[in-house]
């Protein structure tokens, strides 16, 4: 379809610390045990888009990830690799790599993203309605595990969030109002003049940014050229192109639009809000000749496509998420995996071995090479390669990554456990991360503890 893709991979995110490192940039975080950044790459794989920019933040990360992709994806897919400063941003991202795009219509896709929404499906609805920028909008996953284990009634059920409070004209394909990060946190205020343009708004906060664009790219990049401190595509971009898009010129001269008084915004008070919702704005006017009106010159079209509520669409942004994402991979959207799981509902390696009465429970993984001991037990978590575990060891609800020691008598319950971790005997963890090559010491407890090497 003549779009050139982006992939925006980051690299060693903040909200990730410990599980990311020097040597384990997120963008090769294991989720099912495989990089969180193959799940996007198989995706724009299978909808034929085969040339690719990935940009991966500083640059002995960006050698580590073209290293795996250069060797994962060798005869699949023609990828670029490109290093950018780290905490630029997703707007500055593409600012550094702005003079590779020369496509009339850029698609950015973020390298976090775990979902199964064809991207061809957003890159047709940009077209068919040859908008500035389309946005791909998802169901608001749910956090926290169906059953943790634990005693407390508040952690066996699933938590929905809230992430943007998003404006949707009559047909839901236009995107009029959208309101993020610490915005949605207060009263949200609507434009008068939005409202008596379109007649009348839906206000939803069910949706998500799965943070999936198509773009013209002459406009994306003329707003990255005069807004400089633009720093975010979600945060910035987004909202300045919605808040444009009926005014006569797409830039008003590079500079941001003048905020109306007060006295003539729609306040919607934020405890009107219930997540999730949907709320209806409009105006007596029921004549507005908006979206058809729409088409007219000197104005702008911002265009969302929202995936059927029955599709998979979460991002790997923070912990919490990491430990989602492993367990719906393993479990309610196993066909992401890319394994064939047993008649058991798991996926055991060939090459692993299981001491006398140890038990692998359905939704588990468990990694190559990788040995149990006597009498284990091994619920709803994924095990990595080549792990040690002792006997009598207890894992519900936890990621393993590759390479760990756990010793005789351990409990490990909602936990992450990265690469050459060791646990010696009887060590006990409820919710908690422990970093790569720590070891946490014999008979240990810790719960709701984030531990790593300084």
């Amino acid at each position: 379809m003549d779009f050139q893709v982006v992939v925006l991979a980051g690299g060693a995110s903040a909200s990730l610390v410990p599980l990311v490192s020097k040597e384990l940039p997120k963008p090769l975080l294991p989720v099912a045990n495989r990089p969180v950044l193959s799940y996007v790459l198989d995706l724009l794989d299978s909808n034929n888009l085969k040339d690719l920019i990935v940009v991966v933040e500083g640059e002995e990360a960006a050698l580590r990830v073209g290293s795996w992709i250069s060797s994962a994806y060798v005869d699949r897919l023609r990828v670029e690799v490109a290093a950018v400063p780290e905490d630029i941003g997703t707007a500055g991202a593409i600012r550094a790599i702005a003079h590779y795009l020369t496509a009339n219509d850029i698609l950015i896709v973020s390298g976090d993203l775990v979902c199964d929404v064809p991207p061809g499906a957003v890159a047709a609805a940009h077209r068919r309605h040859d908008a500035v920028v389309t946005s791909l909008l998802c169901s608001v996953p749910v956090s926290g595990p169906l059953e943790s284990g634990s005693s407390g009634g508040k952690d066996k059920a699933k938590k929905p969030r809230r992430y943007n409070i998003i404006g949707l004209d009559a047909t839901s394909q236009f995107l009029l109002f959208v309101a993020t990060g610490a915005e949605v946190e207060k009263d949200v205020r609507v434009q008068k003049s939005l409202l008596h343009a379109v007649g009348k708004m839906e206000i939803r906060s069910d949706l998500m940014d799965a943070h999936l664009y198509a773009f013209k790219r002459s406009v994306l990049i003329e707003v990255l050229d005069q807004m400089d401190t633009f720093q975010s595509i979600k945060l910035d971009v987004l909202p300045y192109l919605v808040r444009t898009q009926l005014r006569s010129q797409i830039l008003l001269n590079g500079s941001p639009p003048a905020e109306e008084n007060g006295h003539e915004k729609v306040i919607l008070p934020n405890n009107h809000l219930p997540c999730p919702s949907t709320k209806a704005l409009s105006f007596h006017d029921q004549n507005a000749s908006w979206p058809s009106g729409f088409a007219a010159p000197k104005t702008h079209k911002c265009c969302v496509y929202i995936a059927e509520k029955s599709k998979y669409c979460a991002r790997l942004n923070n912990i919490q998420a990491f430990s989602d994402i492993n367990r719906d991979v393993i479990g309610e959207a196993s066909h992401l995996s890319g394994y064939s799981f047993s008649t058991h509902n798991n996926v055991i390696h060939p090459s692993a071995e299981l001491g006398s009465k140890t038990t692998i429970g359905p939704q588990c993984m468990l990694g190559e090479g990788s040995q149990l001991g006597d009498k284990c037990s091994i619920k709803r978590s994924v095990i990595g390669r080549h792990c040690r575990i002792g006997s009598n060891v207890k894992i519900v609800n936890s990621v393993v990554m590759n390479h760990a020691t756990i010793g005789d008598g351990c409990s490990i319950q909602g936990s992450v456990i990265c690469n050459n971790v060791q646990l010696q005997e009887r060590v006990v963890l409820k919710d908690c991360e422990v970093g790569a090559g720590y070891v946490v010491t014999a008979g240990s407890e810790y719960k709701g503890e984030s531990l790593a090497r300084r």
